[in-house]
């Protein structure tokens, strides 16, 4: 899974850093900072606190393109399922 961070810094700390500076932590989560959280001797990466961001929410009429064009698709038209995924 690929994350997306933030636009700002991204930090790395070990959880003993996050636990004894969680409040700072999340005042440059708030300015869009984003932090990788390191365990262990060895620093595996285990988990990032990163801002939320919000999605445009704004909604679309369902129909809006349907003047600009259409689709007709014959009756007789079969795909099997690796054609549709192109396998």
């Amino acid at each position: 899974m690929l994350l997306s961070y933030a636009k700002n810094m991204t930090k790395t700390m070990s959880v003993g850093e996050l636990k004894a500076n969680f409040s700072r932590v999340l005042d440059g989560v708030e300015k869009g900072d984003s932090y990788i959280i390191s365990y262990g001797k060895t620093k595996k990466e285990i988990a990032a606190v990163v801002p939320i961001v919000k999605k445009n929410t704004k909604k679309m009429k369902f129909g809006t393109l349907s003047k600009m064009g259409s689709v007709k698709i014959s009756k007789n038209f079969k795909i099997t399922t690796e054609e549709f995924l192109n396998l």
